[in-house]
């Protein structure tokens, strides 16, 4: 018990931190923005870079744990927007809620996670899954909100066009653009300029607590509107994800340790921002998806910790 305490209370400490300087006014409205956006654009990408870049294709070539994280992922959010669909919500919403299930916030608190735990290793099978959720189950909830706006405006449906948008959507992602140019300078073959090396080690050690403090501003925000549904999204996120996915890593592929455990653990994180970011972008309501993400952050707290203990780690 005493090592749980010893990992998770760091890291919620920490988002606890940011929420208590937004609430209490030692960080102004604009802190949350700029912030992630540090995050975003250069502490994160370094990481992300840095790893792939010295990675083998061995190392993270794991075709079993992509599966189980990309199932337990689709699965979620399909059942998701189904259940959306069937009780008469609009496509876009419908969407979004199924991203509010399903879309594990692995960058900003999946890394920490587990590199805390499991040490450096932990980061490959952390930015593998990062990738699933941040891109394919991110453009996947895109296209179907796209689907959703042209049928609603009456216009013809042009699934090359929505794809296209998508994928220029996802070229601008520095989440996803700096695991790619890490990728192709591993392929190259040649080690990192120590230079080189040493600037992206101190920008990416910044990655960690800046994440976690942008994610208790972000949480500290107050957003005002429908909040019906929230107990299934956050349900679905802290349970049925997790319990899908271990049953794939342990039961069908068994995984080794490290992968079947990350998995696990990856699976059962809180919701990130992503989908309310998308809920912004597109003018749909806030309010349910900033309340899942609160609510699954707290409840975390306990699903992670019996995770830990369940792993014995």
């Amino acid at each position: 018990m005493s090592s749980i305490l010893n990992v998770v209370l760091p890291i919620f400490a920490l988002i606890l931190a940011g929420y208590l300087c937004r609430r209490s006014g030692v960080l102004g409205e604009a802190a949350s923005g700029e912030l992630n956006r540090f995050v975003v654009w250069l502490a994160l990408p370094a990481l992300l870079f840095k790893v792939t870049a010295t990675a083998t294709w061995e190392q993270i070539w794991h075709p079993g744990f992509i599966v189980s994280v990309s199932a337990g992922c689709v699965l979620v959010f399909a059942a998701t927007v189904a259940c959306r669909l069937y009780q008469r919500r609009p496509l876009a919403d419908a969407s979004i809620d199924g991203l509010s299930a399903a879309y594990a916030n692995t960058g900003f608190l999946g890394i920490p996670l587990c590199v805390l735990l499991l040490g450096e290793p932990g980061l490959l099978p952390a930015i593998v899954a990062t990738l699933i959720v941040a891109c394919a189950l991110f453009a996947l909830g895109i296209v179907l909100v796209e689907i959703a706006l042209q049928r609603a405006n009456h216009q013809q449906l042009h699934p090359l066009r929505a794809c296209a948008k998508v994928g220029r959507s996802l070229a601008k992602n520095p989440l996803l653009v700096a695991p790619v140019l890490g990728a192709a300078w591993a392929m190259g073959g040649a080690p990192l300029p120590g230079p080189a090396s040493q600037f992206l080690t101190l920008l990416g050690t910044a990655a960690t607590p800046c994440a976690l403090v942008s994610l208790g501003l972000f949480l500290a925000q107050k957003q005002e509107g429908r909040r019906d549904g929230t107990l299934g999204l956050v349900l679905a996120k802290l349970l049925l994800q997790p319990l899908v996915t271990a049953f794939l890593a342990f039961r069908v592929f068994e995984l080794p340790a490290l992968w079947a455990n990350s998995a696990l653990l990856l699976s059962a994180l809180p919701t990130g921002t992503g989908p309310f970011m998308l809920a912004s972008f597109y003018g749909r309501e806030g309010a349910l998806v900033a309340r899942v993400i609160l609510l699954t952050t707290l409840g975390s707290l306990l699903t992670v910790s019996l995770c830990l203990y369940w792993l014995g780690l």
